[in-house]
């Protein structure tokens, strides 16, 4: 079966993604309601007793909204790094101390035959990671809320097959937005969220012949369009010598409002 994934929502309204394989289901991040991940994994006919935990990336609300009501649900363990607890616990609610796991930022833990990487990111939270996910050949790679793409960032998702990368912002949409320019510069800088052109600018050092394919992520909907979003990672990979045909590399949709397709990382 090897991995596959969806993105049930991702955006500053919620984040929320499944991947599984033949033997583990895991799901990242719980930004929603339960209610509405349940009707979530219900429309990629998936349910909560089928999870088998969930990993955290950090404590923003977008990112645990209803992290303690599906794990309370479900008898859930939740993996998150240490400092995540200390600054989620409050949020989320009384958390069996069985499914309190900790999960160190750059572990690599097997879930059975699905293996995950934790690395660390640039964003403003406790310690922020993302994760990879290995099955045999596969890999898969999801990072959002990056304030910049590191060299240490670019190895960990080095080789992926098939990426969940963010492409927040536009920058000019952003620049004349109508948000407080204190929040403006929050999300411009090292520890915000990546721009359209910064995702370009790495996707353009991390397309080799093993990437397939990119979903772009956690797209603003004040200050971004995927149409735009998927034309400027464009241009600015071509502006760095980087082309490619829609047969070799696609850049994916998610969305804020509905799950994308299950995707299986094998396929081409």
């Amino acid at each position: 079966m090897g991995i596959s994934f969806t993105v049930l929502s991702s955006g500053s309204t919620g984040n929320v993604t499944v991947v599984r394989n033949e033997e583990t289901t895991l799901m990242i991040d719980a930004g929603l309601s339960a209610k509405r991940i349940d009707e979530l994994l219900k429309e990629r006919d998936v349910t909560g007793e089928e999870i088998d935990g969930i990993l955290v990336t950090h404590e923003h609300s977008d990112h645990i909204k209803g992290l303690g009501a599906v794990a309370r649900k479900y008898d859930l363990p939740i993996y998150a790094n240490e400092k995540t607890w200390e600054a989620m616990e409050k949020s989320i609610g009384k958390i069996a101390e069985e499914n309190r796991v900790v999960m160190d930022s750059g572990e690599v833990r097997d879930f059975g035959s699905l293996r995950v990487e934790s690395f660390g990111i640039s964003h403003d939270a406790a310690e922020p990671v993302a994760y990879c996910f290995y099955d045999g050949n596969e890999k898969l790679s999801v990072a959002t809320d990056l304030g910049y793409m590191s060299d240490k960032v670019k190895q960990s998702l080095s080789d992926s097959n098939v990426m969940v990368l963010e492409a927040n912002h536009d920058i000019e949409l952003l620049r004349m937005g109508r948000y407080p320019w204190n929040i403006k510069r929050r999300i411009l800088g090292d520890m915000g969220h990546l721009s359209n052109i910064a995702a370009g600018e790495a996707l353009s050092e991390l397309l080799t012949g093993d990437l397939k394919r990119t979903y772009l992520a956690h797209l603003s909907r004040d200050h971004n369009m995927m149409d735009l979003a998927k034309m400027t990672v464009r241009d600015s990979m071509e502006e760095r010598g980087c082309f490619y045909k829609d047969s070799e590399f696609k850049l994916c949709d998610t969305y804020y409002d509905r799950p994308t397709p299950w995707d299986k990382v094998s396929e081409p």
